[in-house]
């Protein structure tokens, strides 16, 4: 019986076992987790009633910045989730008019994945390549569930080149409690399909526009993963239906 390839000569990567790890605060957490646990201590001097109740919101504010690993799926033909969150919207849509210089005029279709208060909010890039635009709008703080909330909130855009000349944009958009959009990533930086770009803090939505030719790979009520889910596909079939 003939012996099994070996993963080398498979062209795959040579690993023991991977072991679950503690998922590490971001450092842009770090500083309110401390402000957090400090209040506790200095509210438990007061009355020790407030401990339990003051350790319960350190403990959401630690978690709100958890910076989980994540492991992208290779593919120059994939687009994957930029955030966390449950897939809300996926509708054809008139390109944002900060983004017509790169994207062109026609419309797109757009994916919105919304992040509530409990879900991961470190943004990460859909496609490997390079940066080509990163527009900053202030505006207001509706909800973000809402379809105007891609044109009137306050948001991010980002436009990705990717290797074969694809542009995928992407647009971190602020909530009812959101109050800051955090990029990590200039126009002309390259990233990493999966890379960490960006933060907002405390409930939002990020809406992913995909090329001409990609389509989605997601459900409506399908909870996304950033950097893992596959969000789209080139030359494939849209997905159909309502997540159950």
């Amino acid at each position: 019986m003939p012996s099994l390839p070996k993963p080398e000569e498979q062209g795959l990567p040579v690993t023991t076992t991977v072991r679950w790890r503690f998922p590490a605060i971001h450092p842009e957490g770090q500083k309110f987790t401390a402000i957090a646990f400090g209040i506790t201590l200095l509210m438990t001097i007061v009355h020790n009633i407030f401990f339990w109740p003051l350790l319960g919101l350190t403990l959401w504010v630690a978690a709100f910045f958890r910076d989980p690993i994540r492991t992208t799926p290779r593919g120059e033909d994939l687009i994957v989730s930029p955030a966390d969150g449950l897939v809300t919207m996926i509708a054809e849509v008139p390109v944002p008019r900060e983004l017509i210089a790169e994207l062109g005029a026609e419309r797109m279709t757009r994916v919105s994945v919304f992040m509530s208060v409990f879900d991961v909010h470190i943004n990460r890039s859909p496609i490997a390549g390079t940066i080509r635009q990163v527009v900053y709008i202030s505006g207001r703080f509706l909800n973000a569930d809402l379809d105007k909330a891609s044109e009137d909130n306050e948001r991010q855009h980002f436009v990705v080149e990717g290797h074969d000349g694809r542009k995928v944009a992407f647009t971190q958009i602020a909530g009812l409690v959101a109050r800051r959009i955090m990029g990590f990533v200039k126009a002309g930086d390259m990233v990493a399909a999966g890379q960490r770009i960006g933060l907002i803090r405390f409930g939002s939505r990020v809406d992913v526009y995909l090329p001409v030719g990609y389509a989605p790979q997601v459900a409506l009520g399908q909870r996304a993963i950033a950097g893992e889910t596959v969000l789209a596909r080139a030359g494939a079939f849209a997905v159909a239906g309502v997540a159950q």
